[in-house]
């Protein structure tokens, strides 16, 4: 990066955060400056408050979210007031669910144009039939067969992997990831990008603007136009108080001609494939597609550009002919799938739920941050309770203090419960895997903490019976050799140091 983008790099970022700073100071001054005018303006306030946590206690949302805001509600009812008010009035936000809404609507039904595999799915063993059934008649998205699927980590595999596929594209790569970073992964990536534009492949590019606040500057898409690339920026960050600044686009996906796909944790910057040490040696993973399923990644990118840019997008054109497609010896059943903020329907939160519910004999997760609500840790403790053997692998390098304390606060009762947690030794485990039974798992982006869960965009791909389901659990048995098990007595903490990660834990919710 020069230094002029070096500049405006910091300058914008500056100019942002300063307008934020004044905007919530004039809010908290407007807002508590009232509440002290009188006696009577301090009755009524709490009034409000009373009012709003009742409210609040009637919605149908996560039990978190409702604790926090009733807490807010009747320590400080008319900052809380204000705060409802700028998330459930904002019309920038409401337009903005509505639509992306009208797009998946209309766009779905292309999800579905290679023959589905659905009327093969009778053979699988009973307890994965309904999520297959959930999958693709509820949620949408259609289940394949005859792919092939490889499992990819660390993110150097991965790399490996990636550049041969983007050098055999013919008609189009498509690009969509929560972090692009100049450096060794992604400037090896851009070079091919350049020679396939100059062989007339089509090459689009999606990355998230807060997950970029500190690698890109704003211009870098004309950057990329001038090599011939175009680009798009999701739900650019502008200096205003606004909730929908909370949904990110935190997927990864990589299509090429419809017929190769990539997705899981890995974004586009040099510590994901280890080329510099950031917090210790990073773990992290992702699937390969071969195949028709890999159309439903294409898809989901291919909503998500309409969605930015704002042309419609004739999405059959972009369908590969059928002699285009090759034969796989791939076995099993796949089904890639999304999750969307806007929608209420928590696909990634569901998926986990049912791994864990239909388990047997085994789960095994890998997951960055271990921050969630009621519904999953009684999943994962009933789990353990049933004589399932339910291991999780989190980091012991943390790349941010308070969630990794937040994360620490749920192992006491989960190791309780007979669930067994290990920390990734000496490193950090930025991966989302679950396993099971040797007959299920999914790779993906969606992290186990609040924000990945409900409030950002999400993809990953389901499993039944593939070739790469014992690839993640070898894996998986391999790392946990390289991980330190967390006991009860490492539990044990000063009264203080507990007290503040319940604390945390209370808070987690808006983590």
């Amino acid at each position: 990066m020069d230094k002029r983008w070096k500049i405006g790099l910091v300058l914008r970022r500056v100019f942002v955060i300063l307008l934020l700073l004044i905007e919530i100071v004039v809010l908290g001054f407007i807002i508590f400056g009232q509440g002290h005018i009188s006696q009577i303006t301090q009755i009524i306030s709490w009034g409000l408050g009373v009012v709003l946590a009742l409210k609040i206690a009637a919605q149908h949302e996560k039990n978190g979210y409702k604790v926090i805001w009733i807490f807010f509600s009747l320590l400080f009812p008319l900052f809380a007031w204000g705060l409802y008010l700028m998330q459930n009035v904002q019309l920038y936000t409401k337009r903005f669910g509505k639509r992306l809404s009208k797009i998946e609507e209309k766009t779905n039904l292309s999800l579905f144009l290679p023959e589905t595999a659905y009327n093969s799915v009778e053979n699988i063993k009973p307890p994965y039939l309904p999520q297959i059934s959930y999958l693709q008649n509820f949620a949408g998205f259609p289940v394949y067969k005859d792919n092939a699927t490889e499992y990819l980590t660390p993110g150097e595999k991965f790399f490996e992997r990636l550049l041969p596929e983007l050098k055999r594209a013919e008609k189009y790569i498509f690009l969509e990831f929560f972090i692009v970073e100049e450096g060794k992964m992604w400037n090896s990536i851009l070079d091919i990008l350049k020679d396939k534009v100059k062989q007339g492949v089509l090459v689009r590019v999606i990355y998230d603007d807060l997950g970029c606040f500190l690698t890109l500057p704003s211009a870098y898409p004309k950057k990329l136009k001038e090599y011939g690339i175009e680009c798009q920026i999701f739900n650019k960050f502008k200096p205003f108080l606004s909730t929908v600044h909370n949904n990110r686009d935190h997927r990864k996906i990589i299509s090429i001609d419809g017929k190769v796909a990539f997705t899981g944790g890995i974004n586009l910057a040099d510590e994901y494939i280890n080329e510099y040490e950031k917090h210790g040696h990073w773990k992290d993973s992702a699937i390969m597609i071969k195949g028709t399923a890999a159309w439903s990644l294409t898809v989901m990118f291919l909503q998500m550009w309409e969605f930015v840019s704002k042309s419609e997008q004739n999405l059959q054109s972009f369908f590969p002919e059928k002699q285009d497609f090759f034969v796989q010896e791939g076995n099993g059943f796949i089904q890639p799938y999304s999750d969307s903020p806007m929608d209420k329907e928590n696909t990634g939160e569901h998926v986990y739920l049912q791994i864990i519910n239909n388990a047997k004999k085994y789960v095994y997760i890998n997951t960055p941050y271990l921050i969630v609500d009621d519904s999953m840790v009684s999943a994962l403790s009933l789990a353990a309770k049933s004589g399932v053997d339910v291991r999780i692998v989190t980091p012991q390098r943390w790349d941010k203090k308070i969630v990794h304390l937040t994360t620490r606060s749920y192992y006491r009762e989960l190791i309780a419960a007979g669930v067994k947690i290990y920390e990734y030794a000496g490193g950090f485990m930025h991966a989302k895997t679950f396993v099971s039974d040797d007959i299920v798992a999914t790779v993906g982006t969606t992290n186990l903490d609040y924000r990945s869960l409900y409030l950002h965009f999400e993809c990953g791909v389901f499993m039944c019976e593939t070739s790469a389901i014992k690839e993640i659990k070898d894996d998986f048995v391999k790392t946990v050799e390289n991980c330190q098990q967390i006991s009860l007595k490492d539990c044990k903490t000063k009264r203080f140091t507990r007290f503040f990660e319940e604390i945390l834990r209370f808070f987690a919710p808006l983590m």
